[in-house]
């Protein structure tokens, strides 16, 4: 397994995050359980925001909170100076409960409701993103209630196809994000709002995709944005005040992932920017959410069970799995791994990670090599900060794992361990079945 941000084999051979033992953090904090690297988290944010600044468009970076938001996380975030992208009322939610500051976030996302949008508007965010005509004339009537005068973005479908996976495409034309540019959809939207006395028009966003290692789609995609803001001024009279290229930066999961360094991406979105605006530059905002957050996060198991089918398969079952981690059975994620507790050993058998949950496709990892593997070993599986905690669930009602934060030998709990009775606390019994109950007694 590579070892991303400070992790490291100690002299006791044991894995280490952030200063701490991983074992140790099993015996205290409990298994499975989600391990993030503070540093690495403050790493990636500063280095991306240095990459920025070295050009000279002017750039200001979000982080996509969808990716992994805590109140923790969002006090780091507010710390960084960064902008917060927010996708629901929980995510908001949580962003006011860290008192991250309003002004610095914006709300997006394909169905906001009508109470969403409300409290959007009652805690002052800096945009709302409208995705398209019901979205767009609602927010109108929301804004002329309340007499209030609305800055909003419009989220553009660029109509380009990422060479990523079907499900975390979303800039193609056939997609359920945007307004649509070959249409007419989008000029239509421009005109329609320039026309209103309680929405303000200050930009476009665009995003096109998640896990991307090809930046010829940036390209293309900045390109048709810069051809619509061109009709727009000719035609309207409007130039933006920000353009929004989104994320979607790809990360190392596996040997075989060969991402681009920020840097050079940055670079390569700076170039083009420049040339398609030698004379005035809308703000260039970025809002990367994996590639802040993916790599500084370490999910820790504990072994159990074992299956051997000769000549087939080893199958090595962990006390997690699907509902700590959906993504190898939704996008056919890859994962490396490493015994924590003899990480020194050498990996010479061939094995697949198993989960718990009682699926067939509740498979973490199909084939890594690991040591000679016995029950009661620890597991690390190795960049699950993005999308794993954020998408877990209480399949099969497993209680969601908790999630600790370490930074030079100490480690906080930021999401305390559910338990049973936290699952449970909401479920209710009409009171015929108290009765058949009693009756059965």
């Amino acid at each position: 397994m590579f070892l991303h941000g400070t992790s490291k084999i100690n002299n006791h051979g044991h894995l280490e995050i952030g200063g701490c033992d991983t074992t140790q953090l099993i015996q205290q904090f409990g298994s499975p359980l989600y391990v993030m690297d503070e540093a690495n988290i403050r790493k990636q944010m500063r280095r991306l925001k240095h990459a920025c600044e070295q050009s000279s468009v002017p750039f200001r970076v979000a982080y996509a909170s969808k990716a992994f938001n805590t109140v923790a996380m969002c006090r780091i975030v507010e710390e960084e100076g960064f902008l917060l992208d927010v996708v629901s009322g929980g995510e908001l939610y949580t962003a006011m409960k860290a008192d991250f500051p309003a002004d610095r976030v914006y709300f997006h996302g394909n169905n906001k409701s009508i109470d969403e949008l409300n409290e959007a508007i009652s805690h002052g965010v800096c945009y709302i993103v409208v995705d398209n005509f019901i979205e767009l004339t609602m927010l109108e009537d929301i804004a002329k209630q309340r007499g209030k005068i609305v800055p909003i973005l419009f989220r553009i479908t660029p109509g380009v196809e990422a060479h990523t996976h079907n499900f975390v495409q979303t800039g193609q034309e056939d997609s359920k994000f945007g307004f649509d540019l070959s249409s007419g959809q989008a000029d239509q939207a421009v005109q329609y709002v320039l026309g209103s006395s309680h929405l303000v028009l200050k930009g476009f966003h665009s995003h096109i995709g998640s896990q991307i290692f090809d930046a010829n789609a940036f390209a293309v995609a900045i390109n048709r944005l810069v051809e619509l803001i061109g009709r727009c001024h000719v035609n309207f009279g409007f130039f933006p005040t920000v353009l929004n290229i989104g994320g979607g930066f790809g990360i190392r999961y596996t040997s075989k992932d060969t991402p681009q360094p920020i840097e050079t991406i940055v670079k390569g979105i700076s170039e083009i920017i420049e040339k398609s605006f030698p004379d005035q530059c809308p703000e260039i905002w970025l809002e990367p959410g994996r590639w802040i957050i993916g790599e500084s996060g370490t999910t820790l198991y504990t072994i159990g069970t074992m299956k051997e089918i000769p000549n087939i398969r080893k199958y090595i079952a962990v006390d997690g799995g699907l509902a700590d981690n959906p993504r190898t059975a939704l996008y056919d994620a890859k994962y490396e791994a490493l015994l924590a507790n003899r990480a020194n050993e050498e990996a010479g058998e061939l094995v697949s990670i198993a989960g718990k949950c009682c699926e067939s496709g509740d498979m973490l990892i199909w084939d890594v090599h690991l040591p000679p593997v016995k029950s009661g070993d620890l597991l690390a599986v190795s960049c699950t900060g993005a999308y794993n905690y954020s998408m877990a669930s209480n399949y099969n009602r497993l209680p969601r794992p908790a999630v600790v934060l370490v930074n030079e030998g100490e480690a906080d709990v930021i999401v305390e361990r559910e338990t049973y009775q936290d699952i449970t606390k909401k479920d209710k019994v009409p009171s015929r079945l108290l009765k058949q109950c009693a009756n059965h007694i």
